[in-house]
């Protein structure tokens, strides 16, 4: 089952409402974490998120598998994060494949912008950019700026 937190008006009480709920929830919400309106998750028991870090308007996380968000993460709207994916092989209907999930891994001060995607068992390391409208499909490395379909190497950061 999906949840979908509200309200749609963000204030600084709100947020606080919001994170004493999410602490019941997630498996860990860091001092600091702000979390906009309208978030939907599948579990919340498999969702960490670290300190100062902030997830955007609209995120989905699909979190079967584990889903690590570091410190000082920040995040634009409509961002998915996804731990699962069907098995595509020829010879069986695609409803019959088994479902596999990979925990998705966010290292500390990243940024990811808007309408991000994130597929299964991706890491993004420590300091990278994700651009808008990206498709991440492999791991990140540390400092670079990603962007595309899918995403690829487009620069770095001095």
């Amino acid at each position: 089952m999906t949840l979908n937190l509200i309200p749609c008006r963000h204030t600084s009480k709100i947020n606080a409402v919001k994170i004493m709920v999410l602490r019941s929830i997630f498996n860990k919400v860091g001092n600091g974490a702000n979390i906009r309106p309208k978030i939907k998750f599948v579990r919340g028991y498999n969702i960490s998120i670290g300190n100062f870090s902030g997830i955007g308007e609209g995120a989905f996380l699909q979190d079967i598998d584990e889903i690590i968000i570091g410190n000082d993460v920040l995040m634009g709207p409509d961002v998915m994060i996804y731990t699962t994916n069907h098995s595509t092989n020829r010879n069986e209907l695609i409803r019959l494949q088994e479902v596999k999930s990979k925990k998705v891994i966010i290292e500390d001060d990243v940024w990811i912008g808007a309408r991000v995607i994130i597929l299964p068992g991706v890491i993004i390391k420590e300091g990278a950019v994700i651009a808008a409208g990206a498709v991440v499909t492999k791991d990140v490395e540390s400092y670079s700026i990603f962007g595309g379909v899918p995403a690829r190497k487009i620069g770095a950061r001095k």
